[in-house]
C-alpha cells in the first residue's frame, strides 16, 4: 500500500466520520422537535380537560335536579381558599346525567409539589388536582398543573379577602361569593434535556399553557 492510498483511507474515514456526526445531530434535532411538539399538544389537551371539568362543576354550585331539594343560594358554598373550594351541588351519576336530585358535597383542591407521586416526574413544579364527592376517597390526577388560584368577588364586584372567607366558613356563615376569577397554568410533566443544564432551561414559560376565567358565575348563586 502506497503513501497516497493511506492518505485516501484517512481522508475517507474523516469525511465519513463528519457525515456520521451530521446524521446523528439531525436525528437528535428531529427527536427533540417531535418531543417538544408532542409535549405542547399534551399540555394543551390537559389544560382543556381541566378547564372543561372545573367550569362544568363550578357553574353547578347550588344546583339540584329536584328544585325542591336545592340549597339556599347563599349557603351553597361551604368553604373557599385561593387553592381550594367546597360547595353543594347535584353530582351526575351513571344513570342520571343531570343528577339524582340528592344534594352532594363536592370539593376541589391542589396538592403540594413535594408529594411523593409528583416527585416522580421530572417537572419540579407540577401538583395533583383532587376532586372529592361526599367525603369519599378523592379522585386525583397529575395533569401538569403548576398554578391553581381562585379569587372571589361579592355582588358589588369587590374582592373578598381570604381571611374573611375562612372566618365565615368556620362560623358556617354565607361566604357572599357571586363570581370567581380562576387562573390555571399547565406544564408538561416530562422534559427533554438535562434539568441541571442552566444554559438550556427545560421548563420555561413558552412550554406552558395559561388560562384565566375572569368572572365565572354560578347561576344558582344569583338566584335570590
Amino acid at each position: 500500500m502506497g503513501f497516497s492510498s493511506l492518505l485516501d483511507i484517512i481522508g475517507s474515514t474523516m469525511v465519513g466520520g463528519i457525515i456520521l456526526i451530521i446524521l446523528f445531530r439531525m436525528n437528535d434535532s428531529a427527536v427533540e422537535n417531535h418531543y417538544l411538539n408532542s409535549g405542547e399538544l399534551i399540555v394543551q389537551t390537559n389544560l382543556i380537560s381541566v378547564v372543561e371539568l372545573l367550569e362544568y362543576d363550578l357553574r353547578k354550585i347550588g344546583y339540584c335536579s329536584n328544585w325542591e331539594g336545592a340549597p339556599v343560594p347563599g349557603e351553597a358554598l361551604l368553604s373557599a381558599t385561593d387553592t381550594s373550594i367546597s360547595f353543594l351541588t347535584d353530582v351526575p351519576t351513571d344513570t342520571k346525567p343531570f343528577g339524582d336530585g340528592i344534594i352532594d358535597t363536592l370539593k376541589y383542591w391542589t396538592g403540594s409539589p413535594l408529594e411523593e407521586d409528583v416527585l416522580k416526574t421530572p417537572n419540579p413544579n407540577d401538583r395533583m388536582l383532587f376532586r372529592q364527592v361526599n367525603g369519599e376517597p378523592p379522585l386525583y390526577s397529575n395533569m401538569g398543573i403548576t398554578q391553581f388560584k381562585i379569587v372571589y368577588f361579592d355582588a358589588l364586584g369587590n374582592e373578598i379577602p381570604l381571611y374573611t372567607l375562612i372566618a365565615n366558613a368556620s362560623a358556617k356563615q354565607p361566604l357572599g361569593i357571586i363570581t370567581m376569577q380562576i387562573d390555571i397554568t399547565v406544564e408538561n410533566t416530562a422534559s427533554y434535556g438535562d434539568l441541571a443544564d442552566e444554559e438550556n432551561e427545560v421548563y420555561s414559560k413558552d412550554k406552558s399553557a395559561f388560562w384565566r376565567q375572569i368572572r365565572l358565575a354560578a347561576p344558582s348563586l344569583n338566584n335570590r
